[in-house]
């Protein structure tokens, strides 16, 4: 009876991880704003399906709403992970509207854009501890990495036992400074890249087909 009791739950286990493997996991993509993680979005969708998730700009809180982007089939060395793209708004202690006056925004829009961004922090923060099966860190790599929201953030993820892959970004810069944030979350796996620029994608998917496949 035994036999018979061990096979069948090795069997249910064996169904249980097919259907489990057959969801596509839900990264989130996170990190302060323009830290490049829309255009890292749009860089892992337009090589994979052809397709952008979102806008691009140089202003400050751009994705003020998560997006998403189903289905994405990555290949790696014999390795193959789909995920679910989630592209969050940047996670700030603070939106300011002088932020986009400064950046030549009418006060009302500048007001109703800080608004936004706001409740955007919140989404990403829900999110974070509801609806993904792991991270994409994204930070620049011209800024220091050692800041009170970002180690709040590694934290909260790290409580949440997701697995976690940081990305330097921003190293055709001539201020880049991969080690710098290698330093400051030694505990983490640091990836340098492009992704305006698209170096080293490679050595990016390579990780997120071996983190999250």
């Amino acid at each position: 009876m035994g036999l018979f009791t061990d096979l069948r739950d090795s069997i249910s286990r064996v169904v249980d991880r097919l259907f489990v493997d057959a969801e596509p996991k839900r990264i989130g993509i996170y990190g302060p704003p323009n830290a490049g993680k829309t255009t890292l979005a749009n860089r892992i969708a337009r090589d994979w399906t052809g397709d952008a998730v979102g806008p691009e700009s140089h202003i400050p809180h751009e994705t003020r709403r998560a997006r998403r982007k189903e289905n994405v089939e990555i290949e790696r060395n014999g390795k193959t992970v789909t995920i679910d793209i989630v592209d969050t708004p940047g996670v700030t202690t603070k939106v300011d509207y002088k932020e986009f006056i400064e950046h030549d925004m009418e006060k009302e829009d500048a007001v109703r854009r800080s608004r936004e961004a706001t409740e955007g922090v919140a989404e990403a923060m829900h999110w974070l501890r509801e609806d993904v099966d792991g991270v994409i860190y994204v930070l620049d790599s011209t800024q220091d990495p050692f800041t009170q929201v970002n180690t709040m953030l590694i934290g909260i993820i790290e409580s949440q036992n997701l697995p976690v892959l940081i990305f330097a970004n921003k190293i055709d810069l001539d201020e880049s400074n991969v080690q710098r944030i290698a330093n400051a979350y030694p505990q983490h796996e640091t990836v340098p890249l492009s992704a305006l620029e698209g170096e080293n994608m490679d050595e990016v998917y390579e990780k997120i087909a071996e983190y999250f496949g």
